[in-house]
């Protein structure tokens, strides 16, 4: 095992391999809680705008908390925040176990969110630091991939508690394993030296920047602004299919619980984890061919998914929405496979904690309203009954995703046309 990690080439692949397994938990954590919905409402009456601002007190907190978390990020080790913010989310995973009350669900979705915000500024970070625009698509796209597991088992193993031994047992279960995973990756996981991957070539300098001139880094093109404005519309999408449809499946096509949190993920997130890697091989191709080629890779994802998105909510036969949550999973995968490798293409090391913390807390904030907007609009729709309403809020969606490539094909333009002056 020393071996393995002494070779620099081969040990840029077994940080993306810890981080992976870290950001499993990450995303399982924050599943768990949607898959028993039914059960909550069941045991404490929650309505689903209840339910919803549940949902959405994780994300407000982790978007207000990101751009704190990435200006801290460009300045300390990122291994403590990775590890140390692991520790203290799974510590609060544990506490869910005991909350009996709304207050109680509503603290702990915050400070889970306070925790988990310190996630992803420092790992993509790290990971860029290891791989440079040759790589960096591949490592990233793999290491997404964790987001769609840990979603599709968070959900199912949440809800195959739930309906076995009790819902709380599910909380207990992933966060002493969280716990257990950040003690162990405190030894083997190494701090790179600041944009070490562009270093090695001679492209930049270490020393820290100041906020302005952060600030003035990230924002010097509309390309940034842009590309935040897509993860907004993509997360918008997304937390309402994280928080609603293993609900949407109970209530709407008749699903058992266990079989509605697997189902609600699998298609989805299981589609999304095989397609990401081969859009991260194609991002790295197309890069290479011309500038812009990540982004284009994105947006066909949102132009394509779109239909299906709106084919979710729409259908009514089994056999077309499991198909039109496949398809949306495939293509989900194609966006979420550039959304920070895109992103460092514009932006130094120096300002990439910064960066991917403002983009956490423009596209998290934003998609906080999702979960909000489908329980509002279930409960106070035009339609007969919550579940018509709820079906067509989930397919508007389709019409979000159309924004969201627009924006995306926006942020190439003007990504193009810098480099084009750049040479």
């Amino acid at each position: 095992m020393h071996s393995k990690f002494s070779n620099p080439n081969a040990y840029k692949w077994w940080v993306v391999l810890m981080l992976w397994f870290v950001c499993f938990f990450n995303y399982a954590d924050r599943q768990v809680i949607y898959v028993i919905f039914p059960k909550l409402k069941e045991e404490f009456g929650f309505d689903k705008v209840q339910l919803g601002l549940i949902g959405t007190a994780f994300m407000w907190v982790y978007a207000a908390g990101a751009p704190v978390a990435g200006f801290i990020g460009d300045r300390v080790r990122r291994k403590n925040l990775i590890l140390g913010g692991c520790l203290f989310w799974s510590f609060i995973t544990v506490v869910t176990a005991w909350c009996s009350k709304l207050w109680h669900f509503v603290t702990v979705r915050a400070l889970e969110g306070f925790g988990e915000t310190f996630y992803f500024p420092a790992s993509m970070s790290v990971v860029s630091d290891y791989h440079n625009k040759n790589t960096r698509s591949r490592a990233m796209s793999f290491h997404q991939s964790s987001v769609y597991v840990g979603t599709i088992l968070g959900s199912w193993l949440g809800a195959w508690f739930a309906e076995t031994i009790g819902w709380r047992i599910g909380f207990y279960f992933f966060g002493i394993a969280g716990i257990m995973l950040a003690l162990v990756l405190y030894k083997i996981l190494r701090e790179p030296k600041r944009g070490e991957s562009e270093n090695r070539a001679g492209m930049t300098s270490c020393s820290p920047l100041s906020l302005k001139e952060t600030l003035l880094v990230i924002f010097h093109t509309p390309v940034v602004p842009l590309l935040m404005c897509a993860f907004v519309c993509a997360n918008f999408v997304a937390t309402i299919f994280l928080t609603w449809t293993p609900t949407f499946l109970v209530e709407k096509f008749g699903f058992r619980l266990t079989t509605a949190g697997l189902s609600g993920t699998v298609f989805i997130h299981l589609a999304s984890a095989i397609s990401v890697p081969l859009a991260g091989i194609l991002a790295d191709y197309f890069m290479k061919k011309f500038d812009g080629g990540r982004m284009l890779v994105q947006a066909a994802g949102l132009i394509i998914g779109a239909f299906f998105v709106f084919q979710v909510g729409n259908t009514s036969d089994t056999t077309t929405l499991i198909l039109s949550m496949t398809v949306y999973g495939l293509c989900k995968g194609f966006y979420d496979s550039g959304i920070f490798a895109s992103l460092y293409d514009s932006v130094e090391p120096r300002a990439r904690s910064t960066v991917a913390g403002l983009m956490n807390t423009v596209g998290w904030s934003g998609g906080a309203l999702g979960p909000l907007f489908v329980g509002i609009a279930s409960k106070y729709g035009n339609k007969p009954t919550e579940v018509e309403n709820m079906s067509e809020a989930i397919a508007w969606c389709g019409a979000v995703y159309i924004v969201a490539s627009g924006f995306m094909l926006a942020a190439m333009y003007f990504f193009r046309t810098r480099q084009r002056k750049v040479e």
